[in-house]
């Protein structure tokens, strides 16, 4: 997986979907569906940040696999978390709200590996 491409591309469509948001659907969509929208591209933007660092940090630790997975898990957030608000917001189909928490677990578990990777890989002792 290529954690540069995918959070450099996640961090463009962030800006993209924020700007398209805020000019394009604040007249047309409710005060709530509005918030939803910009909470998926706020957590899309943090994320695409975050898989942006996973790729630097893999360049100089290469061989580690939690960095594969947090990068793999920050991935799956995006497309759960972000994914089922945005189709929420532009639907109103309740039911995508369900698939969200999924997307929050994969973030957490992204970070997690990032922790786990700092105290195994990453100490000054």
């Amino acid at each position: 997986m290529n954690a540069l491409f995918i959070g450099a591309t996640g961090g463009m469509l962030a800006v993209a979907l924020s700007a398209f948001g805020a000019h394009a659907l604040q007249s047309s969509f409710a005060e709530r569906a509005m918030e939803v929208y910009q909470t998926a591209a706020d957590y899309q933007f943090y994320h695409s940040l975050a898989l942006v660092f996973v790729a630097l940090l893999g360049k100089f630790y290469p061989a580690t696999k939690k960095l594969n997975w947090s990068a793999g898990f920050f991935t799956v957030g995006m497309l759960l978390f972000c994914g089922s608000l945005y189709l929420l917001s532009f639907t109103g189909i309740r039911w995508l709200g369900m698939i969200t928490p999924l997307g929050g677990v994969s973030f957490i578990l992204g970070w997690l590996m990032l922790v786990i990777f700092s105290v195994t890989h990453y100490s000054n002792d």
